[in-house]
């Protein structure tokens, strides 16, 4: 039991070090989603599914200088609004869902962005994700959305070996410091878009590498390929 109860303490000293490495290394972490109120970042959330927040903002400074408010995207309408989401991927889905989200919040909310998980996530096109991010971002709620580059992380620093974005999400949670939950978020993204990437990630500069599976396997694999190479000689 001392030994169990020690593990423990050392596992989560680890992770409090790599929350605290990341602070150092991404000082600026935020959500690079341009919105000025909680309606933008919804709808740039949902757009920017299978899309680069880079194109989501060059799409939405056109958009929210017509349609900011859940009112003015109804009154553009679904075809409207599809010609300026057009260079983003799934465009004719996100136009209907966009569309059908936008009358749920004026009808059924008042015309305010709803600030719970149940609300948000009965409207069009909002799943957990998108809405961790309009809660932490817009209405101080401590959460950890799991995009991508979150899921990759979690697993390549041991924080989860869970395929279940939900039970990712879970040990993330379980391991981070609740007052860290959104600042973690933002800096795993940060990590994972700019140092950690998918298929060429950028290790000899990456001050995580001690605490990383992912290194720690790349090495060996070094390693035993060069003992491999000895033996031949």
């Amino acid at each position: 039991l001392l030994n169990r109860s020690s593990d423990l303490r050392r596992k989560l000293n680890k992770y409090k070090k790599i929350i605290d490495t990341l602070k150092i290394m991404y000082p600026d972490a935020r959500c690079e989603l341009i919105h000025e109120n909680p309606y933008e970042l919804l709808i740039a959330t949902i757009l920017s599914a299978q899309s680069t927040d880079k194109r989501v903002n060059m799409t939405t400074k056109e958009l929210f200088k017509v349609a900011n408010t859940p009112q003015k995207m109804v009154e553009l309408g679904e075809e409207k609004l599809k010609e300026y989401i057009r260079s983003i991927g799934f465009y004719n889905t996100k136009s209907k869902n966009i569309i059908s989200a936008s009358r749920d919040i004026i009808t059924k909310f008042n015309s305010k962005v709803p600030e719970t998980m149940e609300e948000l996530t009965s409207l069009a096109g909002v799943g957990r994700k998108t809405a961790n991010v309009v809660m932490s971002n817009c209405f101080g709620v401590p959460a950890i959305a799991v995009d991508t580059h979150v899921f990759r992380l979690a697993h390549r620093l041991g924080f989860s070996n869970d395929d279940n974005i939900l039970q990712v999400e879970y040990d993330l949670q379980k391991k981070i410091a609740k007052k860290d939950w959104t600042l973690a978020h933002h800096m795993l993204i940060f990590h994972g878009r700019y140092t950690c990437k998918a298929q060429r990630p950028m290790c000899s500069v990456c001050d995580l590498r001690n605490y990383c599976n992912y290194y720690k396997d790349l090495t060996k694999m070094s390693s035993d390929r060069r003992n491999k190479d000895d033996k031949k000689k």
